[in-house]
């Protein structure tokens, strides 16, 4: 495994990303998601690969996902060793403090996070969506302050307006509090709006790139279909509904079915290698509930792809509406 920088920070990761939204039975997922026993053989797979980079939430099954993340961490690795990343700001609650990011939402959530993983510190600490009811300083200032006590090692963010991540970095820079050093957004081939503004910025600007959705939440590993799909995920994920499924998305699926069996590969692992080639992309954020699915992701980093290739890839693509900011 060859380990990236994330940004322009020193934080080493794999260039492939294990999401853990799966893991971890819950209300929220819990039609798709697996339980311990099931999850298992994932981190298991996934540590003796090199891969050093786990990515969850709080909200992911209610807490469930982080629990696991940290149970198995603490039993299969040397926490040294791995980085973990979760994520606040969605509702965790029916309370008016259980959600945004607040002070009071900020502080009560990361000691939730730390005690349900298990550990003393979070190595990325991410603002999960922006929060129109808070002020970002108070927002940045309590995040700094996270990194002051040493509960939290790096802060990032995920699927924003690039207006938004410019104004957040410039306040952190401005008071010399601890700056974002990543952005999670949506990025994949059948949504690329990222790549107008976002993409661009976080190149210029140093910030490591951590897609999620990559591919598609399973739309380009082709068991979605305009009736559902083949597996629990795909019969039971409504939200993938409201992000793609459009004309043009499926004209992109047929063209990248098409290309990836004429190179001989299949479409998930030439869907993950064209993100993963992207300029700008530090490591691609994968979910998995089988475990074929987390060893094509793995074999899609040694793919290496001609312009001729990602052309026509590219071609169908069509503008979509800014989507995943909420």
């Amino acid at each position: 495994m060859n380990y990236v920088r994330l940004g322009s920070s020193g934080l080493k990761i794999s260039p492939l990303c294990l999401g853990c939204m799966g893991f971890g039975k819950g209300r929220m997922h819990g039609a798709w998601s697996l339980d311990e026993v099931e999850s298992w053989p994932f981190f298991t797979r996934a540590l003796g690969h090199g891969i050093n980079f786990f990515d969850t939430a709080d909200v992911y099954g209610e807490g469930a996902s982080e629990a696991l993340l940290g149970k198995f961490v603490r039993q299969l690795a040397n926490r040294h060793q791995v980085v973990i990343a979760t994520k606040f700001s969605s509702p965790m609650g029916k309370g008016p403090n259980d959600r945004g990011a607040s002070r009071k939402r900020i502080m009560s959530a990361v000691d939730d996070s730390l005690r349900r993983l298990g550990t003393d510190y979070i190595d990325l600490y991410q603002l999960h969506r922006w929060d129109y009811e808070t002020p970002f300083e108070e927002t940045a200032e309590a995040l700094n302050d996270l990194v002051r006590m040493g509960k939290v090692l790096y802060v990032g963010a995920s699927s924003m307006h690039t207006w938004q991540f410019a104004k957040a970095l410039a306040i952190q820079e401005r008071n010399g509090w601890a700056k974002f050093i990543s952005m999670q957004p949506q990025y994949n081939l059948v949504y690329r709006e990222e790549e107008r503004e976002m993409l661009p910025f976080c190149r210029d600007q140093g910030i490591g790139v951590i897609p999620w959705s990559p591919l598609a939440r399973g739309f380009l590993a082709g068991n979605r279909h305009v009736t559902g799909g083949e597996t629990a995920r795909a019969r039971n994920d409504a939200y993938a509904r409201t992000l793609y499924f459009r004309e043009n998305d499926f004209l992109i699926q047929q063209r990248l079915v098409k290309v990836a069996a004429a190179s001989g590969i299949t479409p998930m692992r030439l869907a993950l290698a064209w993100v993963s080639s992207r300029p700008g992309i530090t490591a691609p954020i994968i979910g998995a509930t089988r475990l074929d699915q987390l060893d094509e992701a793995l074999s899609a980093l040694d793919l290496d792809l001609d312009s001729e290739v990602i052309a026509q890839l590219e071609a169908p693509y069509e503008p979509h509406p800014v989507l995943g900011h909420s």
